[in-house]
């Protein structure tokens, strides 16, 4: 009898790990509390390890032993499989090449509204020398500011921001999403159809003006939260339908990771037809978000994306002391031949 059920939980455990390890196989990617889970890959394949080490220490019971083995050994395939998963995509690597006269750099960062100053985002954006910066939960006002700052260093910038729920005096920075682009890349303007994007966070999508250059869209996608996952996969697939067969680049806070994309991709790419650069260039499985733990126990959630009229040259992810619960992204374009 306890032979038997030790063989039943065994193979429930590893169905559970299969689905944790591989959910877009099970078509279960955006599923309440599996979405969540896989959403840290390299918390759930530390803790795949650290269950086979219990597993393999109980194993010094007899009577247990076959029992212990066979969950330890369940758990090391786990842990393996996911590891093999975040190599691929790349552990982490500062991969940012020299900038080139035609090169573009885009930087993303969710600053948490007023946990990130204007001073602080300005240097970072100059300190990477940024052409696009996506700024997540940062509000207009802010966004000038970070502009005159630039501008002070040589940098000038133009402002473009996305707000809902503007008869609502003093509402959350999240409720605003800035995106500045430099003069250098022309005239660009935040069309209409922006405010009809993602539901409960806004978006923005800025158009060059002369219609030369790329679309540029500065996204931000709610939280899965239990309450919002509908709005949060009617967010993931609009996004993914702004990255069209032509030429964008789109940056911001997804609150997704590959994972919860594997069937938004068209043609082999990730999103739409836009490819994830940090996953292009080494640093796919470094977590930029929360801030306050090691990059590869976080969620990979802020990207920066482009369709194949961009060479992904490099990407480094920024890690900052204080200020925002997210890392920031920057990453180099080059046009594609």
């Amino acid at each position: 009898m306890m032979r038997s059920l030790g063989v039943l939980v065994t193979v429930i455990f590893a169905c559970v790990a299969a689905v944790l390890t591989w959910p877009q196989f099970f078509r279960l990617e955006q599923t309440i509390g599996i979405a969540h889970i896989v959403a840290l890959r390299g918390a759930t394949v530390a803790g795949f390890a650290v269950l086979a080490v219990v597993f393999l220490l109980l194993a010094a019971s007899r009577r247990i032993r076959g029992f212990a083995v066979s969950m330890a050994l369940v758990c090391v395939i786990a842990a393996i499989c996911g590891g093999v998963t975040l190599g691929l995509r790349g552990y982490g690597s500062d991969t940012l090449p020299a900038k080139q006269d035609d090169s573009v750099r885009v930087m993303t960062w969710n600053t948490a509204g007023e946990a990130t100053t204007a001073e602080e985002i300005a240097q970072t954006a100059v300190a990477m020398d940024a052409d696009i910066i996506a700024l997540p939960e940062t509000t207009e006002a802010t966004g000038e500011e970070v502009a005159l700052l630039m501008r002070d260093l040589d940098h000038p910038m133009w402002v473009h921001t996305e707000a809902y729920n503007e008869d609502i005096e003093r509402g959350p920075d999240a409720w605003q999403t800035t995106l500045l682009i430099s003069p250098d890349l022309g005239d660009y303007s935040v069309i209409e159809a922006s405010s009809d994007g993602t539901t409960v966070l806004p978006s923005a999508i800025a158009m060059p003006v002369n219609g030369d250059g790329p679309i540029v869209v500065a996204a931000h996608a709610v939280a899965p939260q239990p309450s919002y996952l509908e709005q949060w996969r009617h967010d993931l697939a609009w996004l993914a339908d702004q990255c069209v067969d032509g030429n964008v680049i789109m940056a911001g806070d997804f609150n997704a990771t590959l994972d919860h994309m594997s069937r938004l991709g068209q043609g082999g790419a990730d999103m739409g037809y836009c490819y994830d650069a940090a996953s292009q260039t080494g640093n796919g499985a470094a977590g930029t978000w929360p801030s306050s733990i090691p990059e590869l126990l976080g969620a990979p959630i802020d990207h920066v994306m482009a369709t194949s009229n961009w060479t992904i040259s490099g990407s480094a992810v920024i890690d900052k002391a204080e200020g925002s619960d997210h890392r920031a992204l920057v990453v180099q374009l080059d046009p594609a031949d």
